[in-house]
């Protein structure tokens, strides 16, 4: 287990190369260098097709590298089995989409608390925490409702708590706010700092919003696959 400020994520001269179907291959990530430290909030900026979605998805074991390596704990994701790699997103990893990825048919409860179906916990303990996160993010009273039934803003607010539910090492956002007004954006956005800051889980969001390059402890700015600069906060 990563302890504060220790190093959470090596990734080591990363690359990914997808095929079209004419066989033209186009470089989505060239050659990646970056380290991440437990506890660190870490902002991904760029145009679209900078390489930020694949970046988070292969920190998160949702897709493989073309070359390259993701280091987690000090451990190389090609080293797991498929079955390492589930129960590595399903235990350590909190993923928060652009377009929320609720499950229609749940309840806002329900969806919440599908992280922990394979948890040691009563049923009775996983009742109570997932109340409390819904009575912390103002949706106690949503409980029984169903995603369609939400606002924008109120289904990122269930897809975070989901997100964090099983006490996540680390919070994936991608484009977490893309998809609302800017005030609602500007809430989910704090809620995340809020999150990062409170209860120390490393969070890296991938984001056109200045909000988290002002909370965030260091941007980083991509360009065509690769890591043009970045900013550490005060800088």
């Amino acid at each position: 287990m990563a302890t504060k400020n220790s190093l959470l994520i090596d990734i080591r001269n990363l690359g990914k190369v997808y095929f079209r179907k004419n066989n033209s291959p186009t470089k989505a990530l060239d050659g990646v260098n970056l380290e991440v430290v437990a506890g660190e909030f870490l902002a991904l900026v760029g145009r679209s097709g900078s390489g930020k979605t694949t970046l988070l998805n292969l920190i998160g074991a949702l897709d493989r590298p073309t070359s390259g390596a993701v280091l987690f704990e000090g451990k190389s994701l090609s080293d797991y089995s498929n079955r390492d790699l589930v129960l590595l997103r399903r235990e350590k990893i909190g993923f928060v989409f652009q377009s929320f990825n609720l499950l229609p048919s749940l309840t806002v409860f329900e969806n919440v608390e599908l992280p922990l179906i394979h948890s040691p916990m009563a049923k009775s303990e996983i009742t109570q925490k997932v109340a409390g996160l819904l009575e912390s993010f103002d949706l106690i009273n949503k409980s029984n409702a169903m995603p369609f039934d939400l606002s924008a803003g109120q289904q990122q607010k269930v897809a975070i708590a989901r997100a964090i539910v099983n006490n996540p090492t680390v919070i994936l956002a991608d484009e977490p706010t893309g998809e609302m007004d800017p005030m609602a954006g500007e809430e989910i956005a704090t809620k995340l700092v809020e999150l990062n800051r409170r209860l120390k889980v490393t969070t890296i969001v991938a984001s056109h919003r200045t909000f988290f390059c002002n909370h965030a402890d260091r941007t980083i700015f991509l360009r065509d696959g690769r890591i043009v600069s970045q900013k550490e906060a005060g800088y």
